[in-house]
């Protein structure tokens, strides 16, 4: 059996679909985008406006992922490998390749401007991580088009500050030698690369706030929260959301990092003399124990605040 009536007797087995990512994607190739996996398609290019006005969009994604894109193809370029930054649609914003390699990957169509949407050029690393927002490797005959079973993909979905999927970094190759020990050793690299990014982003959103590390077990992804000088928490991560059940509404609502984290002793009733007291102890910290210092920071009298410290028991 070819490799396009494979493809096409998987993907009209809805229970193959069902156990299997790859079979998924093949179905949606065929039911949802209308792609046949004997067509000699390549990717569609976008032109130089089109792609400019794309780069333009994605300013800050190109901003904090050129630096891990370029150490990323420090270590696999010379395997003979092609990596890409992707946007949200498949776009292909940046590329990285070595100038011997470049004929065969411009030739396949891993290049900048192209695009690999599941839409475009059906199961693909690139497509099919940004369909199912998880990370994802393609091997070879488990593209969709026949004119793809050279390739190889590892590919992991980036997603931004709000956690929703808005990019996609990609390394593709050509070499047969390529096997599944090898792609999955090259996966893992593009998930720690994601996760770098991700974060990157966030700190890029919230710059000037406080971000905290969450504690979460088994989740690649960094799991932040950005907290406000209330204690209130202003943005997190996708993982952090999954570790703690937290949306955008509840975000919006304003929830006590504190609260989030069960770090209030046990038994504490928060109350005003504790605020205070805590204001007051962050400022004299911040003076390295000066009275007057401190004093003139919070706009009051010397014998104000140390009335205040008497009264909150702060020696």
């Amino acid at each position: 059996m070819n490799h396009s009536d494979h493809v096409q007797a998987v993907a009209h087995h809805a229970s193959a679909a069902a156990s299997s990512p790859v079979a998924a994607s093949w179905r949606r190739c065929m039911t949802v985008h209308g792609l046949s996996p004997e067509e000699a398609r390549s990717p569609m290019r976008l032109d130089e406006r089109a792609f400019r006005f794309a780069r333009e969009e994605s300013g800050a994604l190109l901003e904090e992922a050129r630096g891990e894109i370029d150490r990323l193809f420090a270590t696999v370029g010379k395997a003979g490998c092609c990596l890409l930054l992707t946007d949200g649609n498949g776009v292909a914003l940046e590329r990285r390749g070595a100038a011997g390699d470049d004929d065969d990957f411009r030739g396949i169509g891993l290049w900048s401007g192209t695009l690999w949407s599941e839409a475009s050029v059906g199961t693909n690393g690139i497509g099919t991580a940004i369909a199912d927002e998880r990370p994802i490797v393609i091997y070879r005959d488990q593209h969709f088009l026949s004119r793809n079973t050279g390739l190889s993909c590892a590919t992991a979905p980036i997603r931004d500050h709000r956690g929703r999927v808005t990019a996609a970094i990609d390394i593709s190759t050509c070499r047969e030698d390529a096997g599944e020990m090898a792609m999955s050793i090259l996966s893992q690299a593009v998930r720690d690369a994601a996760a770098r990014i991700e974060s990157n982003l966030f700190h890029r959103a919230f710059r000037g706030h406080r971000v905290l590390l969450v504690p979460a077990e088994g989740k690649a992804s960094p799991a932040l929260l950005a907290i406000d000088r209330d204690d209130l928490v202003l943005g997190a991560t996708r993982a952090a959301r999954l570790t703690l059940g937290i949306d955008d509404l509840r975000i919006a609502a304003g929830i006590p990092a504190s609260d989030l984290l069960h770090d209030r002793p046990s038994g504490e009733h928060e109350n005003l003399d504790d605020a205070e007291r805590a204001a007051l102890r962050r400022v004299l910290s911040r003076a390295s124990g000066n009275v007057s210092a401190a004093a003139e920071c919070l706009g009051i009298s010397r014998a104000t605040l140390y009335r205040k410290m008497k009264k909150l028991s702060i020696d």
